[in-house]
């Protein structure tokens, strides 16, 4: 599939709105791999994403599904981390959401794609038991499962991945890591795709902190099929992107990785809710998620979840199609100047 692409370019998948079918069709029509996001949305919304997106393109794109977190929950630093954040509620003048727990309807997820026959299906924070990624495969999917260690690459391949996610510490957004405990691995990408690329052979795609042409011909040139970019694509028209977040960022504000939103690690823009929490916050997902989503709902950005990588100021207005093509025209002209240089020598 990854060598299909007449463009090395997937579009990260984003949760939460971000991720539309008009973005994911642009960036699939411009001969990339555009993604819609299952998480946060039920499995009859997912359908609906898909049939339409369906009518905007005929190229092949894919859906992300988060694999479900079976982690330990400390009940009591949950009770007194939602004990912390009564002082929030007031501020904004709403009530706390209970901190629930679901599996985001893995299991209807995962029958709708194989119906559906999504040509690729993407998994983030952990890796499906084998006869999952065998059953998908023989229904048509290619598989791709999001890794954030050498470790976790192993655990995928074994499985029957039919390629890997690479996601290095710069990307904006969750961590993909297959276990919401700390230490979390925070290995910049570049070295990761050397570690991963030592440790098994099925294809990879490079994430992390890529806001250009040069970036894409870097990781290409270090060992991946295709680099994916989610923080670049958050301001083209085509994304869903809420309007503050998309405010948000442009200049230089940095970036840090935070459990204060949703209870995993997620680097975000660094504000006051950031700021005042993160020390706080237990690893507890989703069901911190669920408590602070009437807090990020209030429409302040100093506490909103301004989830961005680590070059997120090279963000353009640009249609989709466009940041593909640059990325494309980019990565090429980089690699022939590169080649050009060297034989020169």
């Amino acid at each position: 599939m990854l060598d299909q692409l007449s463009q090395p370019i997937v579009q990260a998948p984003m949760a939460g709105g971000v991720s539309t079918p008009a973005l994911a069709a642009a960036v699939s029509n411009a001969g990339g791999l555009g993604f819609l996001a299952a998480g946060y949305r039920t499995a009859d919304a997912v359908r609906e994403q898909i049939a339409t997106t369906r009518t905007l393109t005929a190229e092949p794109f894919g859906i992300n599904i988060f694999v479900p977190d079976t982690s330990t929950v400390d009940g009591e630093a949950l009770a007194t981390y939602r004990e912390r954040l009564a002082a929030e509620a007031r501020r904004y003048r709403v009530e706390l959401a209970d901190p629930a727990d679901d599996d985001d309807a893995w299991a209807a997820k995962l029958a709708l794609v194989q119906e559906e026959q999504v040509p690729v299906v993407s998994f983030t924070f952990g890796c499906p038991d084998p006869t999952v990624l065998t059953e998908l495969r023989e229904a048509g999917c290619t598989t791709v499962v999001t890794v954030t260690s050498a470790g976790e690459a192993l655990t995928a391949a074994a499985a029957g991945a039919d390629a890997l996610c690479v996601q290095g510490t710069e990307a904006g957004g969750h961590r993909g890591t297959f276990h919401n405990t700390d230490p979390v691995d925070d290995t910049a990408l570049l070295p990761l795709l050397r570690k991963v690329s030592a440790a098994v052979t099925v294809p990879l795609i490079a994430a992390g902190g890529l806001s250009g042409g040069r970036d894409v011909a870097a990781v290409l040139v270090a060992g991946a099929r295709a680099a994916q970019l989610g923080t670049m694509f958050l301001a083209c028209p085509e994304a869903g992107t809420n309007p503050v977040h998309r405010a948000s960022l442009p200049g230089d504000r940095p970036t840090a990785v935070t459990r204060a939103f949703t209870g995993r690690p997620a680097r975000g823009l660094v504000n006051r809710f950031l700021v005042e929490h993160t020390a706080a916050a237990p690893a507890a997902y989703p069901h911190i998620h669920h408590l602070t989503k009437v807090l990020r709902q209030a429409g302040d950005p100093e506490a909103m979840s301004l989830w961005a990588g680590q070059a997120h100021e090279f963000a353009r207005t640009a249609p989709a199609a466009d940041v593909v093509r640059d990325l494309g025209a980019g990565a090429r002209a980089a690699l022939t100047e590169t080649a050009l240089r060297w034989s020169a020598g």
